[in-house]
């Protein structure tokens, strides 16, 4: 069900709520966390989706704030829809639109709708601000949520992670090397256990989590680690492959497919793994699922970012 509430304010929309809960009886004592999105005018949809999947893990209220810039023909009014049931997922979604000078004040139009005594989660699905801990919503939130590749010029992106980082920062370039970084340790957790003389990444061009994964590798290898985006053969965007050095031979995995990757080691017989590009919901709800900060993560940006040199197109 989506309830409109248009020209409103938020003390409404909490009365709503309260009287959607009475009529329909949703328990909101069931969500575990709030998550605040913070998107542009007409962008909500897709993170709306995103949201609503991750919630059948992680049960929450989402408050959706979209603040739609004073040269807009509408001015000074708050537009809000209620959508709860089957339009909602496992959460109750609120979708605030703010115009002109209502939108001045973010963290007024949030807090009387965050729910008592759980946790705050900010993400930025698109543009961020330039320092996410010491924004509006990023004040209040635990965990703070970014994309590098949705921004202008994602890999100077990374470059300002690293110098604005916070313990609570986040970024799905990060997430979305979960099952690389699973499946490189486990390939050396296994003999001859010979030490690793040099890496190489290569992906498609402007794709951040390749600087994040030589980034990775260089800190826990301690080797140099090459990082060349200007690979152009594959018909979809990502990592292309990784390439370990030691002296018995090569160790090289690489995506062959959208959802398959070939890890190729001497002696041993080629192996074809599962290893399917991670879509916004996966991302979200393994971001959701640690709501501490992450210390590698946070190592990896402040540390090992600067270190890596990229071999651009």
């Amino acid at each position: 069900m989506i309830l409109e509430l248009p020209d409103t304010t938020t003390a409404k929309v909490a009365k709503e709520l309260v009287n959607l809960r009475e009529e329909g009886g949703a328990v909101a004592l069931g969500r575990v966390l709030t998550l605040l999105i913070s998107t542009t005018l007409g962008e909500e949809e897709e993170a709306i989706a995103a949201a609503n999947e991750a919630s059948r893990e992680h049960p929450m209220r989402v408050i959706v704030l979209s603040v739609i810039e004073p040269e807009h023909s509408i001015s000074n009014r708050l537009d809000a829809e209620v959508r709860v049931g089957g339009d909602a997922g496992a959460s109750e979604v609120i979708v605030l639109r703010a115009y002109g000078q209502v939108g001045s004040d973010e963290q007024g139009l949030v807090t009387g709708l965050l729910l008592p005594d759980t946790p705050v989660v900010a993400w930025w699905p698109g543009a961020a601000p330039e320092k996410v801990s010491e924004s509006p919503l990023g004040k209040i939130a635990q965990c703070r949520i970014t994309d590098a590749a949705s921004q202008a010029d994602p890999i100077e992106a990374l470059s300002d992670l690293s110098k604005t980082y916070a313990p609570g920062d986040a970024d799905f370039a990060w997430t979305r090397l979960t099952l690389w970084r699973t499946q490189l340790a486990a390939v050396l957790d296994q003999p001859p256990y010979e030490p690793i003389t040099e890496a190489h990444v290569t992906s498609t061009p402007d794709f951040p989590s390749a600087k994040m994964l030589a980034a990775w590798l260089q800190l826990q290898l301690g080797v140099p680690v090459s990082c060349d985006l200007t690979h152009t053969g594959l018909s979809w965007g990502g990592i292309h492959g990784v390439r370990l050095v030691r002296s018995s031979g090569d160790i090289e995995l690489t995506r062959i497919e959208p959802s398959v990757a070939r890890l190729k080691q001497p002696n041993q017989p080629t192996h074809d793994l599962a290893m399917p590009r991670r879509s916004l919901r996966d991302c979200l709800a393994e971001e959701l699922r640690r709501l501490d900060p992450d210390e590698v993560y946070g190592r990896v940006v402040t540390e090992g970012l600067p270190q890596i040199i990229v071999h651009a197109s």
